[in-house]
């Protein structure tokens, strides 16, 4: 095989051979995988199957989303942002929200462009950056009193980057970016021109009372802000796979034009139920409270455990290294003696993410991860 740059850096995501090695033994508790047994809204059903009875929806176009889909985002975004967004200018329809990643990276890189995301971030988002020929500059996340904080000291170090790409809630460790951290993003944005590239899939998944802040809101972002969402984590709606991309129209342009190239259409049927759920009342503040209670059984379960406690999401991480362990190696004590699905951050960044495993509790009852505390206790015998 020739050699190829591109991937000389690229690692492989993890929770996929930890799924394939835990296999579909029912006893094993499924933590690896950010899946929900949480339903999708009914209307959402309802809405895709109406339309595969129908047969709407079966086209390659609008090629970009359909108009209905692309109006009921703007409206969605409206309320979040305070932006109105044009639906056909300003507004894409991608196959899920990390389908949006390269293309978005493609039209607002050149190779060799430093990108600013977090140490941990999502395994998608950073090894994406390196697929585009982009180059990853990672600021640490710290813990502070059993939370996450951002280095707010090393992100003010910035002083080059093409784009920044953060999300809040972020995937793995639950970081909730506050107001004075968005302030310092702006700052950054700023001084070296840069987009913020903003992945807000789990926005609204939030726990403790942690408010929300939109980075749109924030002095500086909202002519800067490019914002990917989807339907997969808010609505449960993971295997729709639509997501959208929303920002200036002049890389807009751009970006269209990638995700096309990129994914040709998103499914029509899924996009009519999308734009169902966006215009209805569709759980999502019950389904962050059933979260908010499975992710407080966790950190119970674990209290004595080196827990980083989430402020959001659908997962939280445990430190393998104070443990006196590699990450690898409590992923897979914790699978043979505990029978625990659970993935190693090796990926998922750098010298903060490689200490971590990654505890999923999206997809498993109460009554389930209460008894992780027994099955840890046999992982570390």
């Amino acid at each position: 095989m020739r050699p190829n740059s591109r991937f000389a850096h690229v690692q492989p995501i993890g929770l996929d051979t930890v799924a394939a090695q835990a296999g579909d033994d029912p006893d094993v508790l499924r933590l690896e995988n950010l899946d929900t047994d949480v339903p999708p809204p009914p209307v959402a059903v309802a809405a895709t199957r109406q339309s595969l009875a129908d047969g709407t929806g079966n086209s390659w176009l609008p090629l970009t989303g359909l108009p209905e889909l692309c109006e009921a985002v703007a409206a969605d975004l409206r309320t979040r942002t305070g932006v109105a967004y044009d639906p056909l200018r300003q507004i894409t329809i991608t196959s899920g929200g990390t389908s949006a990643v390269m293309p978005v990276l493609l039209a607002t890189t050149e190779p060799g462009d430093p990108v600013v995301l977090t140490d941990p971030t999502y395994a998608g988002l950073f090894q994406r950056v390196r697929l585009s020929g982009a180059r990853p500059h990672l600021v640490p996340l710290r813990v502070e009193a059993g939370h996450w904080r951002l280095d707010r000291e090393a992100l003010a170090g910035v002083r080059e980057a093409a784009a920044l790409l953060l999300m809040s809630p972020s995937m793995p460790s639950g970081v909730v970016l506050d107001r004075d951290d968005w302030a310092e993003v702006a700052r950054v944005c700023d001084r070296t021109g840069a987009y913020l590239i903003y992945d807000a899939a789990m926005e609204r998944i939030v726990f403790d009372g942690h408010p929300r802040v939109n980075p749109c809101r924030v002095e500086g972002l909202a002519e800067r802000t490019i914002i990917i969402g989807s339907m997969s984590k808010e609505y449960r709606m993971i295997g729709w796979r639509i997501g959208w991309v929303a920002g200036p129209a002049d890389i807009m342009s751009r970006i269209m034009l990638a995700g096309i190239y990129n994914t040709t259409v998103a499914s029509g049927f899924h996009q009519i139920g999308a734009a169902a759920a966006l215009r209805e009342p569709s759980g999502v503040a019950e389904a962050v409270a059933e979260y908010q209670v499975r992710h407080d059984t966790v950190a119970e379960q674990l209290r004595d455990l080196p827990l980083v406690r989430a402020g959001g999401g659908w997962s939280c991480l445990v430190d393998a290294e104070a443990m006196g362990l590699t990450a690898a190696a409590l992923s897979a004590r914790l699978l043979e003696r505990g029978r625990v699905a659970a993935t190693p951050m090796t990926a998922w960044g750098e010298e903060v993410a490689r200490r971590y495993v990654r505890l999923v509790f999206s997809n498993e009852p109460v009554k389930r991860l209460a008894e992780l505390r027994t099955r840890f206790a046999a992982a570390l015998e």
